[in-house]
């Protein structure tokens, strides 16, 4: 009977799908602010999830002693009064009549009435929260990590914020027929006996919650999941494996993009640079034609094999040569390959 009358005040109220109602009475003192639920699918077949209560609130999985500074705000929200009625041949009304086992020997339906009063919001200051836990990590020794860990479907949630009641209230529920001129007519002549039940609980009951979902990383630092398009859960090694491989592929492409880019540089200043040799008259730049400059050698002459220039063999395309130079000498090499035309000119051009 409770949570049918929860499940109708979620339902009413709304709040956008974050709000979760309360499943029973005696686990309502378990949904505080900054306690700690488990949230599970329940299979395949459900899209819903189950929220299940902990004894334990955010403070006691952190590691060290130090309180949660994050304040809570509370404020009226509403009065809540409500009356509804329930067929018994729904899913609904099967499930109060099981949980509240009242008569409904020729009876129809069950007239559902909550009196929660005047109710309260109490909520977490987040961005209080969200300062104080950047510098927190998680203790994996606590039990309630070890078996949440375990399991590939459990997710750990804090609870951040809670609506209770103001004063003490009453459920009531009535077995009767439906009429026309009337919401409902009750057969008292027939069976009188157990075709109304109540309970009466105390103020400050919590009835509904909202949570947000815990993400925990392998050092053991976490994340608030402020938004439904972040999921909780914990990191797997499989996971920070494949993003370390990422950022090591993007390391990596961008130190090809820059050596490409050096590359591209290079082979625009070779092409300046040959533009520059073929625009000029030949007396100006074959210089190794001149009295007392060096001179071109076919280097398979003295055993030395073909291999890249040293001026346009060292871009992408390994431009080769057989020709060089034995009067220059680079790199503690005795000799320099050089085209013949026009980079052996272009070469002692620069080094004159």
């Amino acid at each position: 009977m409770f949570a049918a009358a929860t499940k109708s005040f979620v339902k009413q109220v709304g709040d956008g799908g974050r709000l979760v109602p309360v499943p029973s009475l005696s686990e309502a003192d378990k949904y505080q602010p900054l306690s700690l639920v488990v949230k599970k699918k329940r299979c395949f077949l459900f899209p819903r999830y189950k929220f299940t209560s902990t004894p334990f609130t955010l403070k006691d999985i952190l590691l060290g002693d130090r309180e949660i500074s994050a304040g809570i705000s509370s404020y009226q929200l509403l009065n809540y009064e409500d009356e509804s009625d329930v067929s018994l041949y729904g899913r609904r009304g099967n499930h109060i009549v099981n949980d509240v086992g009242i008569n409904v020997t020729g009876s129809d339906s069950i007239a559902v009435k909550a009196s929660f009063g005047v109710v309260t919001k109490h909520e977490v200051e987040v961005s209080t929260l969200l300062k104080e836990i950047t510098t927190r990590k998680i203790n994996f020794d606590h039990s309630l990590i070890r078996q949440s860990r375990s399991s590939r479907k459990a997710v750990l949630c804090v609870v951040m914020e809670s609506i209770r009641t103001s004063r003490q209230c009453s459920l009531s529920v009535h077995a009767g027929i439906r009429g026309e001129a009337m919401r409902f007519h009750f057969m008292d002549e027939q069976n009188p006996k157990g075709r109304e039940k109540a309970i009466v609980f105390p103020a400050h009951t919590t009835i509904a919650f909202s949570v947000f979902e815990l993400f925990i990383y392998l050092d053991g630092a976490f994340d608030l999941c402020v938004t439904s398009v972040s999921k909780g859960g914990f990191e797997r090694e499989d996971t920070a494996t494949f993003a370390l491989l990422y950022r090591l592929r993007n390391i990596l492409f961008e130190r090809n993009r820059r050596v490409m880019d050096a590359i591209s540089r290079s082979q625009l200043y070779l092409e300046d640079l040959f533009s520059d040799y073929y625009d000029k008259p030949l007396s100006m730049t074959d210089i190794s034609l001149k009295e007392g400059t060096h001179i071109r050698v076919n280097l398979l002459n003295h055993n030395i094999p073909k291999g890249p220039c040293i001026l346009c063999g060292m871009g992408n395309l390994k431009r080769e040569t057989v020709y060089g130079c034995f009067q220059c000498s680079v790199d503690g090499q005795k000799y320099v390959r050089l085209h013949a035309v026009p980079c052996f000119d272009i070469w002692h051009k620069r080094m004159k």
